[in-house]
């Protein structure tokens, strides 16, 4: 299986500049220090799948001139990797197809509690626009298209994320701790893309710090790890002279091939 992951957003919830453009410790002549919020495209020759749809989502799909969507991966319900979903009836709109949507039973009841219209039609003006399913089982491969990837649980702290596996590259965006189950799903990958908002506060109820970050690493052993969920108090040229070898942060449009 050959797939291009793409960053579409690296920040968290507040992105880089937050609202008033409050830069904080970030350099704003450094263009690595824009951030918008998390997203990423996994794409192969047939089929392009898309993890989270957060407030930045058509920014992000128009500035990646996509324009195909197979499917939609929610990892949790906060409102920062789901609050582009409204995107999603004008894509369905303009492609006259329904689109598919999975993530945990939990994260699904509560998108559809806050955005019922997608998923039942109201009138013939407003038709449902989006499938959802469940995922449920984990350590298993799954595969929609030509691309095969294997689910897994993670805890952020007031809710469990999904992670996934795609080949040698892993997604684990928000999550304070892995179990082992997880951690064996995760070894021998190559790159790890992983949220690392903690930074330097080990006690994060719902973030890995830096620090925690490198101590699972060796457990997981990916030869190259890519830090997300960047908030604006992580500088990207500071990270980079911080990090121990091997570690780096991630970027908007940072692109990963398997």
């Amino acid at each position: 299986m050959s797939i291009t992951l793409t960053i579409l957003g690296c920040g968290n919830s507040e992105g880089t500049p937050s609202i008033g453009n409050n830069w904080a410790e970030c350099d704003p002549s450094e263009p690595k220090n824009r951030r918008l919020r998390p997203s990423v495209a996994v794409q192969s020759r047939e089929a392009t799948l898309i993890i989270d749809t957060g407030p930045d989502f058509k920014e992000q799909v128009n500035a990646h001139n996509i324009n195909q969507i197979d499917a939609i991966f929610y990892t949790h319900p906060h409102g920062d990797h789901i609050n582009g979903i409204d995107e999603l009836r004008v894509w369905s709109k303009l492609n006259k197809t329904s689109i598919d949507v999975y993530g945990l039973d939990e994260t699904l009841t509560d998108i559809k509690k806050r955005f019922d219209y997608h998923f039942i039609e109201k009138s013939p003006l407003y038709p449902a626009v989006l499938n959802a399913h469940v995922i449920s089982s984990f350590a298993q491969e799954m595969t929609i298209a030509d691309i095969s990837f294997i689910p897994f649980l993670q805890d952020h702290g007031t809710c469990q994320s999904l992670g996934f596996r795609f080949g040698d590259i892993a997604y684990s965006t928000d999550l304070v701790d892995l179990s082992n189950d997880s951690i064996e799903i995760l070894k021998g990958i190559k790159t790890w893309i992983v949220d690392g908002a903690g930074n330097n506060w080990n006690e994060n109820p719902a973030h890995l710090s830096l620090e925690r970050v490198v101590e699972l690493n060796k457990q997981v052993g990916a030869e190259q790890v890519y830090i997300t969920h960047l908030t604006r108090y992580m500088d990207y040229q500071t990270l980079m002279g911080s990090l121990p070898e091997g570690f780096a942060p991630a970027y908007d449009g940072l692109v990963l091939k398997n």
